[in-house]
């Protein structure tokens, strides 16, 4: 069963790992993501620290963010993006995609489980820190993540690094869902691996558009 954020090691120690592992000299101690369930051990995500922001992501994130803020203010301030996945996302027969959705008002939460479960996703919702952890143990993982910047009692961005260090969850899309349209705003998503940024008020058929986009599905 795979622990949710280890202790983490020295910079330098932390270089020379990453370094041995794309090399494939070293892999990761057990390997599963479950105990046999599916279900993910979440304990401690929220205790446990997270890696600083990376120093040399920052040029590179700037760049796209000012490219990012051209599009909102043609767009009104309405962020439409979402990048394409790798890889295309293949269903078997009678598959669907699990969707989490992290959102705190409640009648926008209603709004898009209602459509999602239209659209044949099956979403799963949180609104704070304990339905979050909850929701990630429900098997299997999500195939994509909605989420909110502004929560009652954790900020978004620390959310998305989490999960984006997170060494299971690491691979899940997430297109970030706020009101929150400045280059600050849009640099700390870009640095901390969103794959999609989107600025309420927006219309629910994006919301479709950025999921297929992000895995892919045709």
């Amino acid at each position: 069963m795979v622990k949710l954020f280890p202790a983490q090691p020295e910079p330098e120690l932390l270089d020379t790992l990453l370094k041995l592992k794309r090399a494939g000299l070293i892999a990761d101690a057990g390997g599963k993501e479950d105990g046999g369930d599916g279900s993910i051990e979440a304990t401690g995500f929220f205790t446990r620290p997270v890696f600083p922001e990376p120093a040399t992501a920052g040029a590179a994130a700037a760049s796209q963010s000012d490219e990012t803020l051209q599009i909102l203010r043609k767009q009104g301030y309405v962020a439409r993006i979402a990048k394409r996945a790798a890889e295309e996302k293949k269903l078997e027969k009678g598959q669907k995609i699990q969707v989490l959705v992290i959102e705190d008002d409640e009648q926008l939460g209603k709004l898009l489980r209602m459509f999602l479960q239209m659209h044949d996703y099956i979403p799963r919702m949180a609104a704070n820190k304990d339905q979050i952890v909850a929701a990630l143990r429900i098997p299997p993982k999500p195939d994509v993540v909605l989420l909110d910047v502004v929560l009652p009692d954790i900020d978004g961005f620390e959310v998305l690094a989490r999960l984006k260090q997170h060494p299971v969850l690491k691979s899940v899309p997430v297109v970030m869902m706020t009101a929150k349209a400045t280059r600050e705003a849009v640099l700390k998503g870009l640095v901390h691996g969103a794959d999609g940024y989107i600025t309420k008020p927006f219309d629910v058929d994006i919301i479709s558009h950025a999921i297929r986009s992000v895995i892919d599905l045709k």
